[in-house]
Order: structure tokens, then C-alpha cells, then sequence
């Protein structure tokens, strides 16, 4: 979430907490672009009127960085000229809503759009850069060429895959390939981008971020 008013961040993030949500709050524009940049979200509350960066120059930078992926936008403002409900929409935001409004309707745009995205992420066939990922089957081929991969390193690059473009976290490739509990070695997914790395060859597909993982990047 980001939104500079302190009285409506604290009241959302309770909110979304008791319903189970992680939330992480930016002030500013430039602290939420940071934050996505940091760990990508499942969704992103955007205020219109910020300090540094506005909401629309912001929900336009992550379109323009983001283009292989979708990262759902709700955008929340005192504006509610028709114009400027079209201009959010332009700017690539998927819903809008103005202050003050109904916590109730709030958290229910938050679970439809999660929903409509977790429906994008279980596409049976995903791909990007030359690598083909048929998950029912457990087929995985780059260029034509098939890939024998372990389950573990399938799972991995699916999630990669589908992500193309997007800096996923260690923590989130940990929670989402082996499960929030696990207890194995801390470098166990630069072992196995290690592994794909070797068994898809050149040119490199998945490249490390610096003290943030890894994206998939052609």
C-alpha cells in the first residue's frame, strides 16, 4: 500500500491483517516503486495525491517495467471527476475508487482481483525467451530442445517463467517452490538456478539481482 495519509494506512492495514494480508506500507512514491522493486506484491492500494512521485506517474512506471507480467492496481483518491477516474484507468490501474469509501467494498476489489490473477498464474503452458513450460505434463523445452528437469527445478522455473520480468524474491521463491516452512539450507535457490542455468545453457535466462534473487529476464 502506499498513501501518505496515516490515518487511512493504519486503518487498512489492520484491516487487511485481521483478513490474513502481509502489508507493507510506502509514504511516498518513490518508496512505493522501491518496494516493488524490492519484493514484487500480490497487489498494490495506490493513493493518487503523493509527495515525490504521484500515483498515476508511478501505476505508469511499473506498466512500463512490468510488461510480461500483472501486478493488480487499485487506486484510491479525493478525485472523483469522471476524468480523473479515466486517467487512472489509463495509467494502467484496474480499479478505482474514491475517499472515503466502504472498507467492505474495498477488501472485496482486493479478493476479485487476486482471484482473477491466481486464475492467470495456474495457465497450463507458460513461456518466455525460448523456454516452453507445459505443466500438466511436466514438459519443459528451450528452443525446440527438451529439458530434463527434476520436479524441484521444474516448479522453480515455472515460477520464474510466469514471472518473466518481475524480481522475485529468495523468501518468495522459497515459499512458492519449497513451501513457507522450509528448513533446508539458506542457498538452496542459487543451487538450483544454478542447476537450470547449466541444463538451459546460453544465452542466460535468469539472471541474479544484487541482495534482492532472481528474474527471468531475456
Amino acid at each position: 500500500m502506499v498513501d501518505d495519509e496515516e490515518n487511512v494506512v493504519d486503518f487498512l492495514r489492520l484491516g487487511l491483517q485481521y483478513e490474513g494480508f502481509q502489508v507493507q506500507v510506502g509514504t511516498t512514491g518513490l518508496q512505493g516503486l522501491a518496494l516493488v522493486e524490492a519484493d514484487p506484491p500480490d497487489l498494490l492500494i495506490l493513493d493518487v495525491m503523493l509527495p515525490l512521485l504521484d500515483g498515476v506517474e508511478l501505476c505508469q512506471r511499473i506498466r512500463s517495467r512490468y510488461r510480461t507480467t500483472h501486478l493488480p492496481i487499485i487506486m484510491l483518491t479525493a478525485r472523483d471527476r469522471v476524468a480523473d477516474r479515466v486517467e487512472g484507468l489509463n495509467a494502467g490501474a484496474d480499479d478505482y475508487l474514491v475517499k472515503p469509501f466502504a472498507y467492505e467494498e474495498l477488501l472485496a476489489r482486493v479478493k476479485a482481483l487476486l482471484r482473477r490473477t491466481a486464475a492467470g498464474a495456474d495457465d497450463d503452458v507458460v513461456s518466455h525467451g525460448g523456454v516452453v513450460l507445459d505443466r500438466p505434463s511436466r514438459l519443459a523445452s528451450r528452443d525446440g530442445r527438451a529439458l530434463q528437469l527434476t520436479a524441484r527445478e521444474f516448479d522453480l522455473l515455472a515460477v520464474l517463467v510466469a514471472n518473466a520480468g518481475r524480481v522475485l524474491s529468495r523468501d518468495t521463491l522459497l515459499e512458492r517452490v519449497w513451501g513457507c516452512e522450509f528448513e533446508g539450507e539458506s542457498n538452496v535457490v542459487d543451487v538450483y538456478v544454478h542447476y537450470l542455468r547449466q541444463k538451459l545453457g546460453p544465452p542466460n535466462l535468469i539472471q541474479a539481482v544484487r541482495s534482492v534473487g532472481f528474474v527471468c529476464r531475456s
